[in-house]
């Protein structure tokens, strides 16, 4: 290869990386903090993640195994009055299930908390750090606005030693909450209402989850953030771009606390915003305790274990996260985007199976009364090695309801009198007449079999074409089931954009249908929580974690096609 087509394929490879990647290869060609790579993945331990934390978890772990670098698990854990251990496990099981392993031990802002202090005091003594007796109101009105400067406190020249006295007995518990904040000296004309003396620390007499009522004061985000990411030796701390407007004071304190060649550096990428969805942790917790969903992991809320329990897998999230990238600017993605990465993944792994979910009885009038026999069905034919398994066959059958018609329209290739249609991977069958009760519904559809043309047995009958081909249960034999059918929660593209409405008046109310009397081929009789299955000409589904031998649960994870969009449009 000469050296025009390397330069050529070289310069094909760097626009394939994204900019925080180019970053970082840039780090690498210049040797910054010895040429490590050590990103981490901070969660506050006060909610579920959900689908935009998997998109920054694949990013910060991606990264580092790209470049042969550490990815640390750290919880944001400085207010104990909205933090649980509840949400510490959830967040770490669903770490593991997007297939990922952080390096070490998880970290925990809490493990700081004495250096965090030491190092608060060490700003007090350089004369850059205050303690402010002022309301949380008073001192917000004096930040000013954006273009205009700020008031300085009249506590914010008290001397360094009325300074650290009042922060010892702030954290010896002497004031209530609110009565005393510490506050970074910086400057209140910035033109960045960050650095207007922005609070470190406030007192807060709540049980912490882990130091238990060690500490009553705690600090913010703001001061703790990059300091814990130097404890921890990160290079690139990679933020989402709300914290963009941060960085200047991210890199203020750890420049005026630090003395090292080493200093981490801030990065910010887009967070994901999806149509359809809201992403608020917030609104998320409104919608769990006001019971508008059934919990954390409903399968309709985009948390990683709402989303697990519905049926996605591992990959598709991954893949989704690989598709959409990492970019600079904010932009709303389109939630089909994600159904369409579910649909590749489960299309290649998920064994087909037939289920009736709205069934009508089928007589095969001229199949022998008490005959039975097992036809042979391919699992998946997208995946050769999967192999086939058998399944019973017998006089009675369910089919769908809306397979057939009495008076059917020309383009209508299912069940209809004097109208042949295949039962897959079974026989050809004629349907005679539709049996109805006083009220004029209809409990049976009868047919008559044709015993030639069973699929696969090499005669010619078994090689007639017929339009329709329709799955089936066999009624002696097949496992009665619930099958829950789930759409998106919110019947508008931005629910929680509307200034005027509240995001819960565009709850869809037929989110959830429960069907209680559909019945599932017998092999599904022994599935477990998060198989997956192609129910046929039905969509995907996924059994749910409270089913049992005895109430078989199946979640519907996504429809076969796209009709939502195509229904849009």
């Amino acid at each position: 290869m000469d050296n025009k087509t390397m330069n050529e394929e070289n310069t094909k490879e760097v626009k394939s990386l994204n900019f925080i990647q180019q970053i970082i290869e840039e780090d690498l060609k210049n040797n910054v903090n010895d040429g490590r790579v050590h990103t981490r993945f901070p969660p506050e331990p006060n909610g579920y993640l959900h689908i935009g934390h998997a998109k920054a978890i694949c990013l910060n772990f991606s990264l580092a195994q790209q470049y042969q670098g550490k990815c640390n698990l750290r919880f944001d854990d400085t207010n104990p009055v909205k933090e649980d251990t509840e949400y510490v496990d959830s967040i770490m099981e669903d770490i593991k299930w997007l297939g990922f392993k952080w390096d070490g031990d998880p970290y925990y802002t809490s493990d700081y908390f004495e250096q965090l202090y030491d190092w608060a005091v060490k700003l007090i003594k350089d004369g850059k750090a205050y303690v402010d007796d002022q309301s949380a109101a008073v001192i917000a009105e004096q930040k000013g606005t954006p273009t205009t400067p700020g008031t300085e406190s009249p506590f914010r020249n008290r001397s360094v030693e009325e300074n650290l006295d009042l922060f010892a007995r702030m954290r010896a518990g002497e004031f209530e909450n609110g009565a005393k904040v510490l506050r970074a000296k910086i400057d209140m004309t910035s033109p960045n209402m960050h650095m207007r003396d922005p609070l470190m620390y406030r007192i807060l007499h709540a049980h912490h989850h882990r130091t238990g009522d060690a500490w009553c004061i705690y600090p913010m985000y703001d001061y703790a953030h990059g300091e814990s990411d130097y404890l921890e030796g990160i290079t690139h701390s990679i933020c989402t771009l709300e914290f963009e407007v941060h960085r200047p004071l991210y890199e203020w304190f750890v420049s005026n606390i630090t003395d090292t060649d080493y200093q981490p550096k801030q990065r910010e990428f887009a967070r994901l915003n999806l149509s359809y969805t809201v992403m608020s942790k917030r609104k998320l917790l409104q919608l769990v305790t006001e019971k508008h969903v059934s919990g954390w992991d409903d399968p309709r809320m985009p948390t990683i274990s709402g989303l697990r329990r519905r049926g996605y897998t591992p990959n598709s999230i991954r893949n989704f996260a690989d598709t959409i990238g990492v970019a600079k600017r904010n932009n709303v993605i389109d939630v089909s985007l994600l159904e369409h990465c579910v649909r590749e993944d489960l299309n290649k792994i998920a064994p087909r199976v037939m289920a009736v979910l709205n069934p009508v009885k089928l007589v095969l009038t001229n199949y022998p009364e008490g005959q039975e026999e097992l036809l042979s069905i391919e699992n998946n034919p997208e995946d050769p090695e999967s192999g086939s398994r058998e399944i019973p066959f017998s006089r009675e059958l369910y089919i769908e309801r809306e397979d057939f018609m009495e008076e059917a329209p020309k383009k209508f290739f299912r069940m209809t009198p004097g109208r042949e249609v295949r039962l897959k991977a079974g026989y050809i069958v004629m349907c005679e007449k539709a049996v109805k009760d006083a009220d004029g519904n209809i409990t049976e559809i009868h047919c008559t079999y044709d015993p030639l043309s069973k699929s696969g047995s090499g005669s010619e009958e078994s090689k007639r074409k017929v339009k329709g081909t329709l799955h089936w249960v066999s009624a002696k034999h097949a496992a009665k089931a619930e099958v829950r059918i789930y759409d998106r929660l919110f019947n508008d593209e931005a629910p929680d954009s509307h200034k005027e409405k509240d995001f819960l008046e565009f709850i869809n109310e037929d989110s959830l249908q429960i069907l209680e009397n559909c019945y599932v081929e017998p092999s599904l009789k022994n599935s477990k929580a998060e198989d997956h299955f192609q129910f046929t000409r039905l969509g995907y589904f996924s059994t749910d974690k409270d089913s049992t031998a005895g109430q078989l649960i199946f979640n519907r994870t996504v429809s076969l096609k796209d009709s939502f969009s195509k229904g849009k449009k």
